[in-house]
C-alpha cells in the first residue's frame, strides 16, 4: 500500500486529507490514474477497498478522495449540504448538460424539483407509458427469430424515439432527431473523457475535442430553437385560448410555475433566450417560473437521462435474462400470468415483483451511472479525516454493490436476493 507524504492543498495554507488518507498507487506524472479509469477502470476501482475506507487517487493533477465504504457512501448521499455536487464530473457535465436537476448544487435543487415535479404528475406518466409501449411494439416487430440484433444500438434508438416524443412531443423532424441523437452520443462519450484529462488536454484543437464542441453547441441550440417556436406558438396555459394542458414534458416545463417559491430560491442571473447564458434580470421574475436557459438545462438533462443510461441498464438486462434460462422462464411466466398478452401500464408495475428484482439486480451488477465526484461544501470531517472545503470525493457504485461484505457472492446474478422485506 503506497503512501504519499505530500501535501495537497485546496487554499493558501490549507492542508489537504493525504497525510492520513493511503494513496492508491500506479499514478502517471501529469495524468495520474486517468489512464487506469480508462484503460480498465471497474478492475482499478475495485482494487481501491484492500487500502482502506478513504483512498486517495488523482484525476490528472487533482488530488480525489475515493469512498469505498457503504456507510460513509451512505452519509456522502445524505449529507448533501456538505458534500455537494462538484468535482471532475459534475463540472464536465455542467459544461454540456447546464445546471439541471441532476447537475445543480444543493442551493438550487428544492426550487428545480418542485417547478419540474409537475412534469411527472401520475396522469402525464400514464401519456409516457403509452409512448413507450408503441415504441416497444415497434421494435419488437421487426426482430425475427435467428437474427443476430445488435441489442445496445437497437436499445439506444429505442430510447432515443421515447425521450425525443415524450419530451418534445411527435412532431420533431426525423434529422433532427437523429442529429440529436448523435450529438448526445458524443457528449456523453467526451464527458467522460475529459473529467479524466488535465484542463489542458481538453483545450487542444484535436478532432475529438472538435466534435465535443460542436456537438455541445448544436445540441444546445437545437433545443433553444424548439423551446422557442414551442413557448411562440403559447405552449404556456395561460396564453392559450382553450387553456388546455401541456401533453410533452417540454410544454410542461415552460408551463411550470412555482406559486409556493420564494424570490430568494431564484439565480442571480438568468438568460433572455433560450439557450444563452447569461443576461441578469430581477430575480422576483424567476422565482416562479423556470428561466429560458434553465427549460434547455432541464430538456438536456431529462434527455440524456432517459437515453444513454436507460438503454444501457435495458441491454445489460436482457444479457442477463438471455444468459440465465430459468429467470428467463419465471419472468413469462409472472407477465404471461399478469398481463396476459397485453402491454402493460403503470398500474401493473405493483404486481410484476419478480421483474422488479430482476431490474433491480442488473442496476446492482450493472448500474449505468458507476462512477461519481462530490466537493466538500465546508470544512468537515469523514471516518476522522479531515477535509477542507473544496476537497474533490468520490464514490463508486459499482465498487459498492460488489462488495462481499455487502452481497455474498456478489458476482452472481441472483434476483432473489431482493425477495421480501429484508432482501439484499
Amino acid at each position: 500500500m503506497a503512501v504519499d507524504s505530500g501535501l495537497d492543498r485546496t487554499g493558501p495554507g490549507r492542508k489537504g486529507p493525504d497525510r492520513t488518507v493511503a494513496a492508491a498507487g500506479g499514478a502517471w506524472p501529469l495524468l495520474g490514474h486517468g489512464p487506469a479509469l480508462y484503460r480498465r477502470p471497474l478492475p482499478f476501482l475495485q482494487s481501491l477497498p484492500a487500502h482502506g475506507r478513504l483512498v486517495r487517487i488523482r484525476m490528472g493533477p487533482r488530488p480525489v478522495i475515493v469512498v469505498c465504504d457503504p456507510e460513509l457512501t451512505d452519509r456522502l448521499l445524505r449529507e448533501d449540504q456538505v458534500y455537494d455536487k462538484g468535482g471532475p464530473l459534475f463540472d464536465k457535465a455542467r459544461e454540456s448538460m447546464g445546471n439541471g436537476l441532476v447537475t445543480c448544487p444543493h442551493a438550487d435543487h428544492r426550487r428545480q424539483r418542485r417547478l419540474c415535479q409537475p412534469a411527472f404528475h401520475p396522469a402525464r406518466l400514464a401519456g409516457y407509458a403509452q409512448v413507450m409501449a408503441e415504441q416497444i411494439a415497434r421494435l419488437a416487430d421487426g426482430w425475427r427469430p435467428g437474427e443476430p440484433v445488435d441489442v445496445m444500438a437497437a436499445l439506444y434508438g429505442l430510447t432515443g424515439r421515447i425521450a425525443v416524443q415524450t419530451m418534445f412531443g411527435a412532431d420533431l423532424a426525423q434529422d433532427v432527431q437523429t442529429q440529436a441523437l448523435a450529438d448526445l452520443r458524443t457528449i456523453v462519450e467526451g464527458t467522460y473523457l475529459r473529467m479524466l484529462a488535465p484542463g489542458w488536454v481538453n483545450r487542444l484543437p484535436t478532432p475529438g475535442n472538435r466534435r465535443y464542441d460542436l456537438a455541445r453547441t448544436r445540441l444546445r441550440a437545437s433545443i433553444g430553437q424548439i423551446a422557442a417556436d414551442r413557448r411562440a406558438q403559447g405552449a404556456d396555459p395561460s396564453s392559450a385560448q382553450d387553456g388546455a394542458e401541456p401533453d410533452d414534458l417540454l410544454s410542461a416545463l415552460l408551463a411550470a410555475r412555482d406559486e409556493a417559491s420564494d424570490p430568494s430560491d431564484a439565480p442571480a442571473a438568468s438568460e433572455d433566450r433560450l439557450g444563452d447564458r447569461p443576461a441578469d434580470r430581477p430575480a422576483d421574475r424567476l422565482a416562479d417560473r423556470l428561466a429560458d436557459a434553465e427549460v434547455v438545462d432541464q430538456v438536456l438533462t431529462f434527455f440524456m437521462a432517459g437515453t444513454e443510461t436507460t438503454a444501457s441498464a435495458l441491454a445489460w438486462a436482457l444479457h442477463l435474462v438471455a444468459a440465465h434460462p430459468e429467470v428467463e422462464a419465471r419472468l413469462h411466466k409472472e407477465l404471461d400470468d399478469v398481463l396476459g398478452g397485453r402491454a402493460p401500464v403503470p398500474a401493473d408495475v405493483p404486481a410484476l415483483p419478480y421483474a422488479a428484482r430482476v431490474f433491480t439486480e442488473t442496476l446492482r451488477l450493472y448500474p449505468p451511472g458507476w462512477f461519481f465526484t462530490r466537493s466538500t461544501a465546508v470544512d468537515c470531517e469523514l471516518a476522522g479525516v479531515p477535509l477542507p472545503a473544496g476537497t474533490t470525493v468520490a464514490y463508486s457504485p459499482y465498487l459498492i454493490h460488489r462488495l462481499p461484505t455487502l452481497y455474498p457472492h456478489p458476482d452472481r446474478f441472483d434476483p432473489d436476493r431482493w425477495d421480501g422485506p429484508d432482501g439484499a
